[in-house]
Order: structure tokens, then sequence, then C-alpha cells
């Protein structure tokens, strides 16, 4: 089992059986808000689909190709996050997520994704972090920036969505940009403080 504490108010943890009814009841109060952006709304109409989402996290983690987890922001499960694929060979991964409405503006998902980022540079010995989001995804896309992940490119048409295809901004990191980056941001944290 999977777990990484993030903060005081955020942990990441392994989703588990008993976490398809919280989880279902956020994509459901959250489901227009999230339809915008993700592909799968469609697909998860009923409690079954999100166990099934479950079961299937439950087996790529035991395989070791890929982790998913739930964000806890006090407690509450407030979204998901994963590492999509692990491509050990070439020791890269692609980091997705997503966060209910009612979580949004509260930095939850920029701790998260900084956390994963700093996971798998030092303990997974990862060399390569990925994001990609849609061109139009301006709050999905901000994390990255905000993280100072370097914009790589533009894939055309990467992605359907229901009814259309949008094109993905691709993000990158090296292991060998992270710490710099990871001293950046608390550099300008404390001074911020001090202001």
């Amino acid at each position: 089992m999977f777990r990484l504490r993030v903060d005081e108010e955020i942990l990441l943890r392994s989703p588990e059986k008993r976490d398809a009814k919280p989880i279902f009841a956020l994509i459901d109060q959250s489901r227009d808000y999230l339809r915008e952006w993700l592909p799968w709304l469609d697909s998860t109409r009923r409690l079954d689909d999100t166990v099934a989402f479950i079961r299937s996290a439950e087996e790529e983690f035991s395989r070791k190709k890929s982790l998913t987890a739930c964000i806890l922001y006090k407690g509450e499960i407030a979204g998901i996050i994963s590492y999509n694929y692990f491509d050990w060979y070439n020791r890269t991964t692609s980091i997705g997520y997503w966060l209910g409405e009612s979580f949004q503006g509260k930095g939850i998902m920029t701790r998260a994704v900084a956390a994963l980022t700093d996971f798998a540079f030092r303990e997974l010995k990862l060399n390569r972090v990925e994001i990609r989001a849609a061109t139009g995804n301006k709050k999905s896309r901000a994390i990255p920036e905000r993280l100072g992940f370097q914009r790589e490119g533009c894939l055309r048409q990467a992605e359907w969505l229901y009814d259309h295809y949008v094109d993905l901004v691709v993000y990158g990191m090296l292991a060998e940009e992270w710490e710099e980056k990871k001293r950046e941001r608390i550099e300008k944290e404390g001074r911020g403080r001090k202001s």
C-alpha cells in the first residue's frame, strides 16, 4: 500500500474498496465541472464503475505498472492523483490528476503534484516526470508551470474528449532540474513570508 504524507493537511494513499462511495460521490457532485476536461466521466455512472477502477488500480500497482492515490485533504477525499504508467527501462512516468470542484483554490493539487514528483526522483530514482494537459485547461496547466516544469511542446489532437479532439501541452521535469527548482521555490516562499 502506498502512503505519502505531503504536509499537515494532505495525505496521498492507495485507494481501498471502502473509498468507492466517497470517490463516486465526489465524481457525481463535480460531474459537470470535471467533464469539461476528463474523458472518462460518461463511463463512470455507477458505484460499481468506481469499485472496478479501484480494483484495476490495485492490480496495476501490484504489477508495478502504475500507481493511483487518493488525495485526502483534512481527512476527506478531495481527488485522485497517479503515476499513469512506469517506464522502468527509460526511468520515466507521467502524472495525472483531478480534484473535486469544492476543493479548488486551496493549493491542494500543486502540493500533491510536488510531493509525487519529489517521490519519483528521490524514492523511485526516475529520471523524468511528464504532465500533459489540454491547451485550454488553464487550471491544470498552471500546476506544472508553477512547479517549474518545462513546456516541451504540443501534441495536436492527441485526446478525444466526447465529441472533439483537444491538443495537449507536454510538460517535463528531469531529476537533475528538480532539486534546483525546489530550492528556488523554497527561497521564494521564504522571501514572501518576510515581506
